[in-house]
Formats: structure tokens, sequence, C-alpha cells
């Protein structure tokens, strides 16, 4: 009876442990966001759904031709209200009756429907893969972020480790009165300033990975960890190659190539469907009482052949001449969708050129400010230099190393981006 009491005793006290206490730690890489990311999120998971439904319609493409099928059954009861003899009443008669009708119509322009139901399927799925490659796009770009500001949070520790040793070197200076009451006051401020920018920045990045965890479908108050590095290598691009070898492949240009088919084939079905003769084709079966004596069969087939929509000016005339128009505008649109695309793409190879010279001068900043800072503190021992002069060369060194950060991220930013306007994978593209 005592062990039990324990062993409930252990349960309860397992249960009302914190949960970091007992939670394992998450390890991310990018491979592992991504399919976390596209599982989870629930507007892609919606245009999923119309992709599935535009796919059903496109497999039944034979109910544009399926008749219309319509039945009854129905029962009814008589009496007469007089009869030979005054008020007698007569015995009540029920009767009953079915029917059945069929009802088809066809016309030139069902052929056409036909295709603009594949077509529909076919940019819906365009959506979905498009959706995905940008979602994608979106998760690696916050993840690389994360890990810019993960490195960020090493240099601010190694500026505050830094501080901290310079503090204790001026501690033990000023007790063999080396230096002086303010030179020690102010290593005390410099080491407390390098915590607090430590601290903020720790707050700002479990904020933002929060967020993070939260987009991929993860608690955002789960003990995660991210695994990876920003590599980045110089790419050369020749931008009128990468237009000439991927502007057609664009989704935005496929969407608007597949627009213009669907309404060829819109106006193809309007011109058909309104001016081509139409076949309507009917039949019925009708019982009374079941009787199969009673049964009546009856079918009807007619022509309809119109005319007003070959003379101009009408109604039906102006909606035909209406969907080649609108063909005509699809083409325009298209031709400044690609004018736009080609620009972009242009625009985004010159812009990668500029940002690898920022990364080699963010580099060679870097050096200057290390070597800086390395004879800075040199200076500073032999008392050529003043502790100003070494808090401003390690907020310099912590400025260049932060600045080279940013730049490589910014560099593989835009590499993202140009993958996205060529539809291609980023990591093809380093290649």
């Amino acid at each position: 009876m005592r062990r039990g009491c324990f062993l409930v005793f252990l349960g309860c006290l397992y249960l009302c442990l914190p949960r970091g206490l007992n939670a394992e730690q998450i390890t991310l890489s990018l491979t592992d966001a991504l399919t976390r990311g596209i599982e989870n999120n629930l507007n892609l998971k919606k245009s999923l759904i119309d992709m599935e439904a535009a796919g059903y319609s496109a497999g039944k493409l034979w109910s544009e031709v399926f008749p219309t099928i319509s039945g009854s059954l129905g029962v009814s009861s008589s009496s007469p209200l007089f009869s030979g003899d005054g008020f007698k009443a007569s015995k009540d008669s029920v009767n009953t009756s079915a029917s059945l009708g069929l009802n088809l119509t066809l016309n030139a322009g069902i052929p056409y429907s036909m295709k603009n139901i594949r077509l529909a399927y076919q940019a819906r799925l365009l959506s979905y893969e498009d959706a995905r490659n940008q979602l994608g796009i979106q998760i690696t770009k916050s993840f690389y972020s994360l890990i810019a500001d993960r490195d960020n949070l090493a240099v601010l520790a190694d500026m505050l480790n830094l501080a901290q040793m310079q503090h204790e070197r001026n501690q033990v200076a000023f007790k063999n009165g080396i230096v002086g009451e303010l030179t020690l006051m102010q290593s005390s401020l410099s080491m407390e300033n390098a915590r607090y920018s430590l601290s903020a920045a720790k707050s700002a990045y479990a904020t933002k990975l929060g967020d993070f965890l939260v987009q991929l479908g993860i608690a955002q108050d789960e003990d995660a960890a991210l695994e990876g590095k920003i590599e980045i290598v110089k790419i050369e691009l020749d931008a009128e190659r990468l237009i000439q070898d991927n502007l057609s492949r664009r989704p935005d240009i496929v969407s608007k190539r597949q627009e213009i088919e669907r309404l060829e084939n819109a106006q193809k079905q309007a011109a058909l469907s309104t001016k081509a003769p139409s076949l309507r084709l009917e039949g019925s079966w009708s019982s009374r009482n079941f009787d199969p004596f009673a049964d009546s069969l009856g079918g009807n087939a007619t022509l309809n052949i119109p005319i007003d929509p070959w003379l101009p000016g009408t109604n039906r005339n102006q909606s035909v001449l209406n969907a080649k128009y609108a063909v005509d505008k699809a083409r325009l649109d298209l031709q400044n969708a690609e004018n736009a695309a080609a620009a972009q793409i242009r625009s985004l190879a010159a812009n990668l050129r500029n940002s690898w010279d920022s990364i080699e001068i963010a580099r060679l900043s870097l050096s200057v400010a290390e070597r800086g800072h390395e004879l800075t503190q040199q200076g500073f021992r032999n008392g050529t230099v003043d502790s100003l002069k070494l808090e401003d060369a390690r907020n310099n060194l912590a400025s260049a190393r932060q600045r080279l950060l940013q730049s490589e991220l910014a560099y593989l930013n835009m590499i993202l981006d140009i993958s996205a306007a060529l539809n291609i994978g980023w990591k093809d593209l380093m290649k």
C-alpha cells in the first residue's frame, strides 16, 4: 500500500515539473524546417484541396455530355362528391403514376469546354507548386536570418568576454596604482554595456525563433536549436543567357500563357456554341397504375439553328467579339509580364555583383578592425592608449564582424531571389 502511494506521488510530481526540465531539445536543420513548414502550412493545404477538386473535374470530362435524368413517382386518391343516389358516396379510387425523362443537348463548343477544364487543373497545379516554392524560399530566408542572429550572439558574447577580461586587468592595475579610478569605472561601464547588448540580442533572438517555430507548426516555447551555417560562393551570372533559358519557365509567364489558351478556347466555344447548330434529344417513359398496357414512350429530336449571332451588332454577336478582344488583351499582358521579368532578372544579376563587392569590403574591414584591436590592446598595456580608444577599437571589431554577417546574409538572400525569379533551385544556382 505504501509503495503504491509512493508511486502515485512520484507520478504527480513528474506531471508538476516544468516542461523545460523534461522536454528534449529539438535540433532543426534547413531540411527539417522545410519539411515541417510545408506539411503544416494551412494556406498550402487549402491550395492542395483546390488542386484536388480541379483534378477530380478534369478526370470526369464525360459529365459535360452526360444527359439530364429526372424521374417522378406519385400517388393520388379521388372520390366523387355526389353519386347517382344522392349523397351516398361511391368507393374511393387510388391512382399511381411514374415517369422517367432524359434530356441531352449537344453543341460544337463542348470539346473546348473540356479543354478549359483540363487547363483549370493545370493552373491549380501550377499555383500549388509555385506556392510551395515560395513558401520554401520564405522558410529558407527566415532560417538563415536566424543563423546570422545566432552567430551575432557569439560575436556579442566574445565582446563581453573581452570587456570582462579588460575590466579584470584594470582592477589588478588599479590595486597596483598603475591606472586611475576613472579608467576602472570606464571599463566597468563598457562591460555592463556589452552585457546589456548581449541580453537584448538574446531576447530578440528568442522571440524571432519562437515566431519561426510557430510557422513550422511547433510550439513557440519549445526548446529548439538550429543546425547549419551560412556558406556562400561567388557566382558569375550571364543575365541574358538566364533570361533566354529560364524566362519561359517562370510560373507567372506560364500562367499568362495558360490564360491565353483558356481564352482562345473560350472564344472558340462561344463562337461554336452561339453560331453553330445544336442538337437536343429528349426521351420519356411514363406509367399509370404500373399497368404495362398503359405505359407510354416518347422521344423528340430538335435541331436549333441560330440566326441572330450572324447579324452584326446583336448581343450574341457582340459576345463573340468580346471573347476575341479578351484574347488580344491577354497577349499584351503576357508581353508586359515578359518585359518586367527580364528587367527584374537583369537588376538582380547586377545587384548580386555589387553585393559580392560589399562582402569583400566587409572582409577587409574585419581584418583591419582585428589588427587595430590587437595594436590598441598592446598600446593600452604600454600606457600609450587610454581606455576610451580601447573601447572604440573593441566596438569597431564587433561592428566589422556584424557587417560581414549581414553582407553574407544579404548575398544569400539575393541568390534566393534570383532562384525564385528563374524558377530554379538556389543550390543549383550556386553550383
